[in-house]
């Protein structure tokens, strides 16, 4: 029985596998199917977003490795590819977009916000250090006597 119900567990959990969309694309050269997956691994499905258009299997990306199909037949190179694609869907298509004034936060930001967190901890630290120094740990006189008969009176209690 436990045998069964693995079988069918197994069997329900492939069958989700098995439609699965496989794109065939016949190329001229391999040169072109060399340059179709290097495409495909580097554009973002605009629907799934944390996947290239290679492993998605949303309709829009079915549609892109169409496209990038047809573009590659009619000679176009990759960059210009890449550029239809970028006007088409935005900068977001792209896994690494270009540097440019609209990319730089994106390409700066955490090395900044990195470097700003070092800035905050060494003001810190040095502020403490600071008062450290201002502030001496011994008592002055009157507060060595004042502390002495607070301490003999809590002993005498």
């Amino acid at each position: 029985m436990k045998r069964w119900i693995a079988a069918a567990v197994l069997g329900l959990s492939m069958a989700g596998m098995a439609h699965a969309a496989i794109d065939t694309y016949e190329f001229a050269k391999e040169g072109d199917r060399e340059r179709f997956r290097e495409l495909t691994k580097e554009l973002r499905c605009p629907k799934c977003q944390n996947q290239d258009i290679a492993d998605s299997n949303a309709p829009i990306a079915a549609d892109l490795r169409k496209e990038i199909f047809r573009m590659l037949g009619e000679g176009k190179d990759n960059q210009q590819i890449i550029d239809f694609m970028v006007d088409r869907y935005g900068d977001f298509v792209r896994y690494k977009p270009a540097l440019n004034a609209k990319t730089a936060l994106l390409w700066f930001g955490p090395a900044g916000l990195l470097l700003g967190g070092f800035v905050l901890i060494a003001v810190i630290v040095r502020r403490r250090r600071v008062q450290r120094t201002d502030s001496p740990d011994t008592l002055s006189l009157d507060e060595r006597e004042r502390l002495d008969h607070l301490l003999d009176k809590t002993k005498n209690d």
